[in-house]
């Protein structure tokens, strides 16, 4: 493809439509026998979307390939019987749920560095984090596969672009400096090898719990942070607005 840019300055490839071979991915992939898991939240009234978001993942993410979905939530009791592609399994986690919404962010990195070190590391190749009030439209396969994948945040090939990730306070750790930002990188949908999801969420945690002590609350929360850890981390491999878009677009 030639109207859209495929390449990072550091050469890690973005993905779009149209840009690689499926087929040939997938016999690759299927040579090396490995899992990916996929982690999402269903807290509080999210538990809604739960349903849609699990029947849409099971029929589209990596599909014909062992996935493990983590879905950790505060109303286990509320999930209905969900039936898994034979490849698949579902693993519900419970957690307690936090009265504010910035503090359910909060501890979304912590919660993930916590089970990466405890449960995933032995269970999983490859781990994404996923937003629960999505559903898939369309296959999203092992194109995504690599060491660290973050995902172009769809406002950012709009007219109205909003650069998000300069919106928090200088004296945060996750604060960078205007016009030194690569691309705005959505919380919505990232991942990659278990040992860089691992490194990625303890450093974000990290600098939320340095927020939290110095009393600073950041408008995009997690997001903030993550983009200040791919700024320095390079990412691998990116992905296109295509598989994270907003529809209010």
């Amino acid at each position: 493809r030639r109207d859209v840019l495929v390449l990072t300055p550091w050469l890690a490839p973005i993905v779009w439509e149209g840009t690689f071979s499926r087929d040939i991915l997938d016999a690759q992939y299927l040579q090396k026998n490995l899992v990916t898991g996929v982690v999402t939240f269903a807290v509080e009234k999210y538990w809604f979307f739960i349903e849609g978001f699990m029947s849409s993942a099971n029929k589209y993410f990596l599909a014909g390939h062992p996935v493990n979905f983590y879905l950790f939530t505060d109303c286990p009791e509320k999930i209905s019987h969900l039936q898994m592609a034979p490849e698949n399994h579902l693993f519900v986690i419970p957690v307690q749920h936090d009265p504010r919404w910035q503090d359910i962010s909060r501890s979304r990195m912590d919660i993930l560095s916590s089970y990466i070190q405890s449960q995933f590391q032995h269970e999983v190749d490859y781990l994404y984090s996923m937003d629960i009030n999505v559903q898939l439209l369309a296959h999203i396969g092992v194109e995504i596969i690599d060491a660290l994948v973050a995902t172009i945040s769809s406002w950012q090939v709009t007219p109205q672009q909003e650069d998000k990730a300069s919106e928090t306070h200088p004296e945060s750790p996750s604060a960078i400096p205007e016009g030194q930002g690569d691309f705005h990188y959505t919380a919505s949908f990232y991942g990659g090898s278990v040992a860089e999801v691992y490194k990625l969420s303890r450093a974000c945690s990290a600098g939320l719990l340095e927020d939290r002590e110095n009393g600073i609350e950041g408008p995009w929360q997690h997001e903030s942070h993550l983009n200040r850890y791919l700024l320095q981390h390079k990412p691998t491999r990116l992905l296109s607005p295509e598989y994270y878009w907003d529809t209010e677009l």
